[in-house]
């Protein structure tokens, strides 16, 4: 193989180590970019708000009885069901009035607002209950406002919680009608306020489950629009071009470093290499003397 061959191999592959480090590094580029924009809208604000008012919903199912009999009845579902929506804007005080607007033309309650920051990087928070038949409609009605930047909708089955706590009730109202017979009747006084103290406790708890159960009646059904409002221009996409001239950049920052760290490493070898030959024709010479 010629001298000339030897340096075009050699080129070769210095230019398919350049070209994939290229490759690389647009790639990342693009990943990089992803990962950083989830990050910046992954935080919840309501999840760190505490004691919000939970809203619930019915959904009426029909079922049949047995082989023969032609009557029905309806069984109740209840579920909570939860949109978020996460929006930037550039006319913050203009859509942060829309999204009340709109609350308004669909009947619904702004149940939470916090406004944050100062002018130029605000926020606004809102809770908004929206009654359930209408509750789709408004969903996508309001991503119209500013650039969203992230949407999310879960629902969960709260049926069971529902029986649950009206079964707590009846045990209790019956605990209680109990209690009170036993207060009719009289006794020795220590054991009048012991009674007296239980059917307070019993009356209280009783208070308690009635506010709970009061979220599952049918006036005060709601679907739950958690919509947060960022001042600020949306972001723009970064051009192919502009990537690539980083990328190649980048590229040919660290292809230097590495080609000068490659050429001190093979002349290192290099010296090595002659300074144990030199040895070796010393300790030749020494031994034939």
């Amino acid at each position: 193989m010629t001298l000339k061959q030897r340096f075009w191999k050699i080129a070769k592959w210095f230019g398919a180590l350049f070209f994939l480090m290229l490759v690389c590094r647009l790639i990342y580029g693009y990943i990089a970019t992803d990962v950083v924009s989830a990050m910046q809208h992954s935080g919840d604000f309501f999840s760190s708000v505490d004691n919000l008012r939970k809203n619930y919903a019915s959904e009426n199912k029909v079922s049949r009885t047995d082989v023969g009999q032609q009557a029905s009845f309806a069984s109740s579902q209840k579920y909570e069901k939860t949109a978020t929506v996460k929006s930037r804007t550039s006319q913050f005080e203009k859509d942060a009035n829309e999204i009340k607007d709109k609350t308004k033309d669909f009947k619904g309650v702004i149940q939470y607002e916090q406004n944050t920051g100062n002018k130029g990087n605000r926020e606004v928070h809102l809770m908004i209950g929206i009654n359930p038949e209408k509750f789709d409609s408004f969903y996508l009605n309001i991503q119209g406002i500013g650039k969203i930047n992230s949407t999310e909708i879960t629902k969960i089955d709260k049926t069971n919680e529902y029986r649950q706590l009206n079964a707590k009730k009846a045990s209790l109202e019956k605990t209680l009608l109990s209690l009170n017979e036993l207060r009719s009747r009289g006794g020795v006084i220590s054991d009048y306020v012991s009674l007296h103290d239980k059917i307070l406790e019993i009356e209280t708890r009783l208070q308690e489950l009635g506010v709970e159960l009061g979220n599952f009646d049918v006036e005060n059904e709601f679907c739950t629009i958690r919509f947060s409002l960022f001042e600020g221009a949306p972001q723009k996409g970064i051009s192919f071009l502009s990537r690539l001239k980083v990328a190649l950049e980048w590229t040919i920052q660290y292809y230097s470093i590495l080609a000068v760290s490659l050429l001190c490493l093979t002349a290192t070898i290099f010296i090595l290499i002659l300074i144990i030959d030199k040895l070796k024709i010393i300790s030749t010479l020494t031994k034939s003397s």
